[in-house]
C-alpha cells in the first residue's frame, strides 16, 4: 500500500532537494564561526521542588525544545532529547535536567519525527508511564518502543483531553524525514494547552510551536485561541535563510510569531543544544533581543531561561 504523504499548508514549503542540500554543504565548509558562547546552566536549579510539586504552574527549559510543564497537577515533557550528540555533532550544553531528576512524566508532546525532537533511547529513560500524543503517522513507532504507554495520534485541529487539560495539535510549517524512504510520511505539528472544563482557566493558555518556519497559520492560531499566556517557539537553525526558510524561523519572524498570536509572554526554545545549521547561539539571541528592542516591545514580555532555570507563574 502507498503511504501517505503530508504537506504544509502552502504546497511550496517542502523540503530542500538534494542539490540545494550540497549547496548548503559547500558553503557550510567555507564558514568559520565562534561557537564560545554558552547559554549556561542554572545557579538555582529547583529539582527537589520539581519532583514533588503538584500545584503550582511550572516551565522548567531543559534545552532545545525540551520543557517539563507542570500544568494543573500534571507533568508534561515536550520533544524529550536528552542525547549527547546528533549525527556526529556533540551536543554545545548539557540538558539542564536529566531523566534522573524528572518527577514521574504524565503526559508527552511530541511534534514531529526528526531525530532531534524524537529520540528513542530518550523516551525509554522517562520515568513514569506517560501518555505520549503526537501527530498523524507518527503512532506505530512510537507504540513499538513505549509499550507500556498509551500513544494518541491527534490531527491538526483535533484534541485530546487527559484529566483538567486538553491538548489541541495546531498546524506547523516543517516536514518530516528519518530515512531515506519515509519523507513527510507522518505528520507535524505545535502543541496548544489548555483547562478543559470552562471557567476553570487558572494559567490561561501555553502554545508549544514545536518547529516550524514563518507562515500565515501563526495568525489563525492566535484567532483560535486568543488567551495564549505563554508561547514557547523556536529561534535557531535558520541560517542559511535561503536554504532553511521554510522550515525554521529566523529570530525575527520568531518575534512575528509570536505578536500573530498575540502572546502575553515569549520563551524562546531551540538554539544552544546542537549546531543544525550555521548559525550560533549568541547570533541568535542578539538578532532576538535586536528585534525586540526595534519594534519597542516590553522587555518583561521576554522571558530568556537558563538550562534547567524554572519560572514559576504564581
Amino acid at each position: 500500500m502507498k503511504k501517505r504523504r503530508y504537506r504544509n499548508l502552502d504546497p511550496a514549503a517542502r523540503p530542500a532537494t538534494f542539490g540545494e542540500l550540497m549547496r548548503w554543504r559547500r558553503e557550510r565548509m567555507r564558514k568559520r564561526k565562534d561557537l564560545r558562547f554558552k547559554i549556561g546552566q542554572a545557579p538555582d536549579k529547583q529539582t527537589a521542588r520539581l519532583q514533588r510539586n503538584r500545584c503550582d504552574t511550572t516551565i522548567t527549559w531543559i534545552g532545545h525544545s525540551t520543557f517539563l510543564l507542570q500544568i494543573a497537577g500534571l507533568n508534561i515533557l515536550t520533544d524529550p532529547v536528552f542525547a549527547r550528540r546528533m549525527g556526529l555533532d556533540v551536543r554545545l550544553e548539557p540538558p539542564g535536567l536529566s531523566p534522573e531528576d524528572l518527577p514521574a512524566i504524565d503526559v508527552v508532546l511530541l511534534s514531529h519525527s526528526h531525530y532531534d525532537h524524537f529520540d528513542k533511547p530518550s523516551l525509554l529513560q522517562l520515568p513514569g508511564s506517560p501518555a505520549v500524543l503526537v501527530p498523524e503517522g507518527l503512532g506505530p513507532a512510537v507504540r513499538k518502543i513505549m509499550k507500556q504507554s498509551c500513544v494518541y495520534e491527534v490531527p491538526w485541529g483535533a484534541y485530546v483531553t487527559i484529566g483538567p487539560l486538553s491538548y489541541h495539535a495546531v498546524p506547523a510549517q516543517h516536514w518530516t524525514k528519518r530515512s531515506l524512504t519515509d519523507t513527510n510520511t507522518s505528520h507535524w505539528c505545535g502543541w496548544v494547552i489548555r483547562q478543559a472544563a470552562a471557567g476553570e482557566e487558572r494559567f490561561g493558555t501555553l502554545y508549544y510551536a514545536g518547529d516550524s518556519g514563518y507562515f500565515p497559520g501563526f495568525r489563525a492560531i492566535g484567532d483560535r485561541f486568543p488567551d495564549i499566556r505563554y508561547a514557547l517557539l523556536p529561534i535557531g537553525a535558520y541560517e542559511p535563510e535561503w536554504f532553511m526558510g521554510t522550515q525554521h524561523m529566523t529570530p525575527e519572524e520568531a518575534v512575528q510569531a509570536f505578536e500573530d498570536v498575540r502572546a502575553d509572554t515569549f520563551i524562546p526554545m531551540h538554539y544552544g543544544a546542537f549546531r543544525l545549521a550555521d548559525d550560533t547561539t549568541e547570533e541568535a539571541l542578539d538578532r532576538l533581543l535586536a528585534e525586540w528592542h526595534r519594534r519597542g516591545l516590553p522587555r518583561e514580555r521576554l522571558t530568556l531561561l537558563r538550562l534547567g532555570e524554572t519560572l514559576c507563574d504564581s
